[in-house]
């Protein structure tokens, strides 16, 4: 019984839910997004998204869960956003902007330029004294979590003094040094 499936999707004020076929599209105030769905069947009822399955098989089980989660990061992003913030840990690290195009200089022989997607908002922000920070948001969950992946695959954290790109919050691994 997949308990996350059998749950409600409360819709917010100034967001409005359309299912055509196998298609949910949702549309709020900072944009529009849409799934495609199988195998489970998705209905719009007073003010709620509900999501249910036609059979008990395994397949059926498993996309239960999922289709209800992805509904939910749809709904939340259009009203209110999803953001990642990336700290740059490391001498001589920094990140600017201009409009989508993200400049890093992160040690290697050139500076990384990276044209980002029109639908993500970026911001850098760089205090003296602190780490540098990206801070990267939109309405589709999906896209900004691969995009931060991208940007912390550049130069991910090394475990010794812990140099690299990491998402603000994040601990890490640290291992001992050698020992003389």
């Amino acid at each position: 019984m997949s308990r996350i499936g059998n749950s409600p999707v409360a819709i917010p004020e100034g967001v409005t839910v359309t299912v055509q076929e196998n298609t949910i599209t949702v549309k709020g105030k900072l944009g529009e997004l849409s799934q495609d769905f199988d195998t489970v069947g998705v209905k719009v009822e007073e003010g709620n998204v509900l999501v249910t399955r036609s059979a008990e098989t395994k397949q059926h089980k498993a996309k239960h869960g999922l289709y209800r989660s992805l509904i939910n990061n749809m709904i939340e992003g259009v009203s209110k956003g999803w953001t990642k913030e990336l700290e740059l840990v490391g001498v001589g690290y920094r990140a600017s902007n201009q409009g989508n195009i993200l400049e890093l200089a992160l040690g290697f022989s050139h500076n990384i330029v990276m044209s980002l997607a029109p639908e993500i908002k970026v911001e850098t922000v760089s205090e003296k004294g602190k780490n540098p920070i990206i801070k990267l948001s939109s309405f589709d969950k999906q896209l900004v979590g691969q995009v931060a992946a991208k940007i912390r695959g550049f130069r991910k954290p090394e475990p010794y003094k812990g140099k690299g790109i990491k998402f603000v919050g994040e601990e890490l691994r640290r291992k001992a040094g050698k020992s003389a």
